[in-house]
């Protein structure tokens, strides 16, 4: 008989990860605050369950990959949270990008009451999240990565243990804070290069093979061009997720110039109703102000 998960958040990476996992033969048991997607996990095979603490008692581990902090602090620790209804022994994953420090409080929490934890954030956006081509990054003892490891390989490609609890949210914070930075300074130039004259494709197909080439470049640009916003991750998630870079950065006396600089780029972005789009859409910030776009608005 198949193991049964708990899997909590099924938005835009949570609904893929959950299916490959049904692919994979596993049996779950869902909970998220819209009822939609629950159905819709419902009826590709799933069951649901009314709270995170219902969850918890039908399953012997629980994945959460909710958006905040304080949302992965209540489905665990609060009221009807994974702590009421898991059984010593329980293991929860914890897949959301939140404060390295609150991973670890949440960790000692669940640890006096005999429940282990992985912080085990996800890299790869949406589309690899549906294709089950992610990386994890995971944080926690050796020994409760490797019960993991079999879920893990359902839903990713890659999966690295990097230390103890905390340090995979850590090296996931480094990682964002290089895609984010890195956007905006694309945005940046080939706003300044469309203003130029140039043509935004060819600009494009040399810089790809060039030394301004990156894995941004790749991913944004042709986005850029096409006006293709649809959210692989979006503006506000790309916000918070500097906000916790830069507070981190100043748990541990480290100075960040260029993240605190970028975040208020994306800050312009949504004062402009930008939300909700890809981070890509950062490029309309450039482009009202330099009265330009690298392809149809």
């Amino acid at each position: 008989m198949a193991e049964t998960i708990g899997f909590i958040g099924l938005g835009a990476m949570g609904g893929g990860m959950a299916r490959n996992l049904l692919k994979a033969g596993f049996s779950l048991v869902v909970n998220d605050i819209d009822e939609a997607k629950v159905a819709a996990l419902v009826a590709a095979g799933a069951k649901a369950a009314a709270t995170p603490a219902e969850v918890a008692r039908q399953s012997l581990r629980t994945i959460t990959i909710v958006e905040t902090t304080a949302q992965t602090e209540d489905v665990i620790l609060g009221k009807n949270g994974i702590i009421e209804g898991a059984a010593r022994g329980h293991v929860v994953a914890m897949m959301s990008t939140i404060d390295p420090n609150v991973a670890r409080r949440i960790h000692d929490r669940l640890r006096d009451a005999g429940i282990a934890m992985l912080d085990a954030p996800v890299s790869g956006g949406s589309a690899r999240a549906a294709s089950g081509e992610l990386s994890v990054i995971a944080g926690g003892e050796s020994e409760i990565f490797a019960r993991c490891t079999v879920m893990f390989k359902a839903m990713a490609t890659n999966q690295f243990h990097v230390g103890s609890i905390g340090q995979g949210l850590a090296l996931k914070l480094v990682n964002n804070l290089l895609i984010q930075v890195n956007s905006v300074a694309i945005a940046e130039a080939f706003v300044m290069g469309a203003k130029a004259g140039l043509d935004p494709q060819v600009m494009y197909d040399v810089i790809k093979v060039s030394t301004g080439a990156s894995f941004a470049l790749d991913y944004r640009v042709p986005r850029m061009i096409a006006g293709d916003f649809k959210p692989g991750g979006t503006i506000d998630i790309s916000y918070k997720d500097q906000e916790l870079e830069t507070a981190f950065a100043k748990s541990l006396g480290v100075p960040l110039l260029l993240a605190n600089v970028s975040q208020q780029v994306y800050q312009m972005a949504r004062a402009q109703g930008l939300s909700k789009e890809d981070g890509a859409s950062i490029v309309k910030v450039y482009e009202r102000m330099a009265g330009v776009t690298l392809g149809p608005r």
